[in-house]
């Protein structure tokens, strides 16, 4: 009868482990290729700036900003909108250096407040990755279109900042519709809707 001595079993064992560690590094990479981990920055940053969007603090406002097409100062034209839980402005403008042309101001209440950037929200205006260095340089893009520029404040200081353009060849940060975003901006004041068609832009 044949006995089996420990000479015999190390080498069996050694090429157990070997295979064991083998399937094991195996499904390590595959985990990786096809099953990546999401990046916690980006949950992180998407969370914190909904938490912005949505608070109804004082501090908090937001804006829209909307760029005309380049042309000569004396016919560049833009306007913005903002929007606090205690007030709402609206703002027409004339040539790069935003010489205001009209303003209305109109006052406004927490739960208006509440209701519109709930509405914000749920029209995606927080879900994008802010642009840095020079894709977040709006400066030329679109130059024969629309640039609209998306922001969520605090203490007038941008939280994050998200752009879109008419262009197809400058989509830019937001994934949002700005067409939508914009809509729920303007009708935060009654007659800027008129004021706009206006400007011409």
């Amino acid at each position: 009868m044949a006995r089996f001595t420990p000479s015999r079993l190390i080498p069996f064992a050694l090429i157990l482990i070997i295979a064991a560690v083998a399937i094991a590094a195996l499904v390590s990479l595959a985990r990786v290729i096809f099953f990546p981990a999401p990046n916690t920055d980006t949950v992180r940053q998407t969370d914190t700036s909904k938490e912005s969007l949505l608070s109804t603090n004082a501090d908090r406002a937001v804006r829209v900003t909307v760029r005309g097409t380049i042309v000569a100062d004396e016919r560049f034209r833009s306007y913005q909108v903002v929007v606090t839980p205690n007030n709402r402005t609206f703002t027409t403008y004339n040539g790069y250096l935003d010489v205001p042309i009209d303003t209305i101001k109109l006052g406004n209440n927490i739960p208006a407040y509440e209701e519109f950037v709930y509405a914000l929200s749920r029209t995606n205006m927080a879900k994008g990755i802010e642009a840095t260095g020079d894709k977040n340089d709006i400066r030329g893009v679109c130059a024969t279109g629309l640039v609209y520029q998306f922001e969520i404040l605090q203490n007038n200081q941008p939280v994050k900042s998200l752009w879109a353009s008419t262009c197809g060849d400058a989509k830019g940060s937001l994934e949002g519709s700005f067409e939508k975003l914009t809509d729920l901006f303007v009708a935060q004041v009654p007659t800027a809707k008129e004021v706009i068609r206006k400007l011409d832009l």
